[in-house]
C-alpha cells in the first residue's frame, strides 16, 4: 500500500479510530470515503473536511452492504484499499442469559460485517493495479478483557480470519494487512479520559508512521499493543490476563 494517491473506503468511520484514521489518510494525499450508519454525521464530516466523501453503511445489514458496495463501485471505480473498521464493544454478564442480544449484535457487527466487506468488494482490488484490505483487531485478540468477552471473540476471529485471506490471496495484486490497536481514548467502553490508554493522536501518530515507512508490515503494532499481541510468546500471559481481570 503507498502511503499517498490510493482511493480507501473506511468502514466505520464516523468517530473514534476509524474517523481519526480516515482523515488522517486524507491528508496524506489520499481520497476517502467515510461510512457509518447515520447520514446527519456523514453530512458533517464531509462538510467540516472538505474533499472527504461518504456512503451509508450499515455493516449489520447486508442490503445495505449490497446498496453501499454498488454505490462505491459506482461512483468510485478507482478504489483500491478497504480499511474494515467497524465495530462495537460492550460488557456482558455471562452468569445468565441476558447477556446474549448484545453477544449476537456483536457478532454480527464485529466479524459478520468485515467479512462481507471481504466478500463484497475483493473481486473489484483484484483488479486494481495495486490493493489493500486492512482488517481490525484488537490486543484483546490475543489477551481477553473479561468483560468484553464476545469483543474479545470477534476481534481474534478477525485476526485469524485475515492469516487465511493473506494466504488465499497471496496469488493476486492485493495485500492484507491487519492493524492491532491497543486500548485507545476513544467512546468505545467509555475510555475517552482513561489513563491507561493511548492518546489518539499518538496511536494516529504512530500509525501513519508505520504505513509512511516503506514497506508496510502484515501487522501493524504501535508499542502500547506488544504487551498484548506478544504475551503468550514471552510467557506473560497469565499476569497479563490477571491486570484485564481486575
Amino acid at each position: 500500500m503507498n502511503p499517498t494517491g490510493n482511493t480507501i473506503f473506511v468502514a466505520g468511520s464516523t468517530s473514534g479510530i476509524g474517523l481519526g484514521l480516515a482523515l488522517r489518510l486524507h491528508a496524506a494525499g489520499n481520497r476517502v470515503i467515510v461510512s457509518g450508519r447515520r447520514e446527519d454525521r456523514l453530512a458533517r464530516i464531509v462538510s467540516e473536511n472538505p474533499g472527504v466523501e461518504s456512503v451509508v453503511l450499515d455493516v449489520a445489514d447486508p442490503v445495505s452492504v449490497q446498496d453501499a458496495t454498488a454505490q462505491l463501485l459506482r461512483r468510485f471505480p478507482d478504489l483500491n484499499v478497504l480499511v474494515a473498521m467497524a465495530g462495537i464493544m460492550l460488557p456482558e454478564d455471562l452468569h445468565g442469559g441476558g447477556f446474549l442480544a448484545t453477544a449476537e449484535a456483536t457478532v454480527v457487527t464485529n466479524l459478520l460485517g468485515p467479512i462481507r466487506l471481504v466478500a463484497a468488494l475483493t473481486q473489484h482490488l483484484a483488479t486494481r493495479p495495486q490493493a489493500t484490505i486492512m482488517t481490525v483487531s484488537s490486543g484483546l485478540a490475543f489477551v481477553p478483557l473479561p468483560i468484553a468477552p464476545t469483543y474479545n471473540a470477534t476481534k481474534a476471529a478477525i485476526h485469524s480470519f485475515t492469516e487465511s485471506l493473506r494466504v488465499q490471496l497471496a496469488d493476486t495484486r492485493i495485500d492484507v494487512v491487519e492493524l492491532i490497536p491497543p486500548a485507545v481514548r476513544t467512546a468505545l467502553m467509555g475510555q475517552e479520559d482513561s489513563e491507561t490508554a493511548v492518546p489518539l493522536d499518538d496511536f494516529l501518530d504512530e500509525v501513519m508512521g508505520i504505513l509512511g515507512s516503506g514497506e508496510i508490515p502484515d501487522e501493524i503494532l504501535v508499542k502500547a499493543v506488544e504487551p498484548e499481541r506478544f504475551a503468550e510468546a514471552r510467557g506473560e500471559y497469565a499476569n497479563r490476563l490477571r491486570m484485564l481481570s481486575s
